[in-house]
């Protein structure tokens, strides 16, 4: 592939009402105006992690460079190792957490370097779900739609996207027939920047970000995956564009975020939405200011992050104003609290 891989302060939120953000971060609401912030947490590792899982406000899993897993379940104050013992030199790029014991962690590569683990005790021991044998494929993201049931996408293999699903957990995976997948676009290809260039909503919806060829797509599975649609996104493309993420709230209306990776490059049209489930785009009207490789929605609210920073959206992800210059990768949140992580060993949580 000509496509490079996959690859605290504070603002004032004028005009959210502070209890119903105090109620969303988990806080109590004071006089005055309300503010974000990240706090940094003590990781004591210098991995890069573009997979991160939110499970609850003391319990998340992250998820990166040189083999590296983490998990706390004590807020972030304290973070155990928790990797497969043969995943020294991996790049892990998602992980998938369901509670404090199980989760799923995806590891990026050409041919066998590839693979989906799984664990059910808190990552004390791991069992290999996949093992990519195809030297033509190179695995980006994976998602569930619920316990036992995911998918997980590869850059194209014979002109065409390749996608894997499990039904039982991870512990399994097969080949999906491609016949009900559109053609690939010469250079298309996914970006694992953040865990969620492949994203799903509810019991059957999944979504797939793509760049690098003609144009930024996103394809739309109605069927776990069993067949495709896609249509442009008016993100730009090219081999260091395209779309990196994608948000949906529901079914129907959902954000995709994006840019130009390169350091100090321009991204004008970082960031579209969508009310039709994926059908139609549009560009957002105020979008970050540069390029963003993760997003998420934090109740009614939108985050987005990136190396530049990270920025917030009340209105679906039309406008954005950023609230943070630290470096990220991607986002993740419960219904209390969010984290995001990066480059560095840096994990974070509101």
């Amino acid at each position: 592939m000509t496509l490079t891989r996959k690859i605290v302060r504070k603002l004032p939120i004028a005009g959210l009402a502070a209890a119903t953000l105090a109620a969303g971060l988990g806080g109590t609401a004071h006089a005055g105006t309300p503010h974000l912030g990240w706090k940094i947490t003590d990781t004591g590792v210098q991995a890069r992690f573009r997979g991160l899982a939110a499970v609850d406000r003391h319990t998340a899993w992250a998820a990166g460079s040189g083999g590296t897993v983490l998990r706390t379940v004590d807020g972030g104050r304290t973070w155990a190792k928790v990797a497969p013992a043969d995943a020294a030199g991996l790049e892990f790029r998602d992980v998938e957490a369901f509670d404090a014991d199980h989760a799923v962690v995806l590891a990026i590569g050409e041919g066998d370097a590839s693979r989906v683990y799984r664990t059910s005790d808190g990552g004390r021991t791991w069992t290999t779900g996949f093992k990519n044998d195809d030297p033509k494929a190179f695995y980006d993201c994976l998602t569930f739609f619920d316990r036992r049931h995911g998918l997980a996408v590869s850059d194209p293999v014979d002109g065409k996207f390749r996608v894997i699903s499990t039904s039982d957990g991870g512990r399994s995976w097969k080949v999906l027939p491609n016949a009900g997948m559109p053609a690939a676009l010469p250079g298309e290809a996914a970006f694992a920047a953040s865990g969620q260039c492949l994203v799903s909503h509810g019991a059957r919806d999944a979504w797939i970000a793509t760049g690098g060829g003609s144009h930024s797509r996103v394809f739309h599975s109605r069927d776990r995956g069993r067949t495709w649609t896609v249509v442009d996104s008016p993100l730009p493309s090219s081999a260091a564009q395209g779309v990196f993420a994608l948000a949906f709230r529901d079914a129907r209306h959902g954000v995709a975020v994006g840019g130009d990776y390169r350091k100090g490059e321009p991204s004008p049209n970082a960031a579209g939405t969508t009310a039709d489930s994926g059908r139609t785009w549009r560009l957002a009207p105020r979008p970050p200011a540069e390029y963003r490789s993760g997003v998420t929605y934090f109740g009614p609210l939108l985050l987005a992050v990136g190396p530049t920073g990270s920025d917030l959206s009340r209105d679906n992800g039309r406008t954005w104003t950023r609230f943070d210059t630290g470096s990220f990768d991607t986002v993740s949140c419960t219904r209390t609290t969010c984290w995001a992580s990066g480059e560095k060993g840096r994990i974070a949580h509101l």
